[in-house]
């Protein structure tokens, strides 16, 4: 399956920067991998550019009202979608405001990291660590100790 990882802006944090870059690197092993970094002057003009970038794909945005997974379940859930016919996915972490409501409305899915507030740049970490666990709890590899 096709992952698409839509993020407003880069990580401007050297540690985030290497994070990313050392998860996405991993995933790729599993999934076939596309980044598209997003801008906009307004939470609005984000929201329609993560939209566009996504295209038909089903989107699944980052956001605190959410679903939590377990690492298990996350696995389970992407595991799911790939054998129901589903060749790409679409995961979006919003700028400093978050998504706007209609953007939210208008997704297939709402993923929440937890309940705390993290910064932009650990988010876009947590997710890629998130994503490439899910995939070796997939394969069967022995990365996750659940």
């Amino acid at each position: 399956m096709r992952l698409h990882l839509i993020t407003v802006g880069e990580p401007r944090l050297a540690y985030a920067r290497a994070g990313w870059d050392e998860y996405a690197t991993r995933l790729r092993r599993y999934h076939k991998l596309q980044v598209s970094r997003v801008s906009g002057k307004t939470q609005a003009a984000e929201s329609e550019a993560v939209r566009r970038a996504a295209g038909k794909a089903p989107l699944i945005l980052l956001d605190p009202r959410g679903r939590q997974f377990t690492s298990e379940g996350l696995s389970a859930y992407l595991d799911a979608r790939a054998l129901g016919g589903t060749g790409e996915l679409a995961f979006a972490v919003g700028g400093p405001e978050g998504h706007t409501d209609e953007l939210r409305a208008g997704a297939d899915a709402l993923w929440s990291l937890g309940e705390l507030t993290l910064p932009h740049d650990l988010a876009m970490v947590v997710l890629t660590e998130a994503l490439y666990r899910a995939a070796t709890i997939s394969a069967g590899e022995p990365y996750h100790r659940g």
